[in-house]
């Protein structure tokens, strides 16, 4: 898959390397504002279990 990625990418390998990481950061972005938000309740890392 990352192979893949990485021969999809134009230019030079600093460029793809740039836009590697340009995609990991987006891809963190979305799950950070649209992903984790949306499953946090399903999951329930606010619910205290000590009384």
């Amino acid at each position: 898959m990352y192979h893949a990625i990485w021969k999809a990418l134009p230019g030079p390998r600093w460029l793809k390397a740039m836009e590697a990481m340009l995609l990991a950061g987006v891809a963190v972005a979305a799950l950070f504002t649209w992903v984790f938000p949306s499953i946090a309740d399903d999951i329930g890392l606010f619910t205290n279990t000590v009384g």
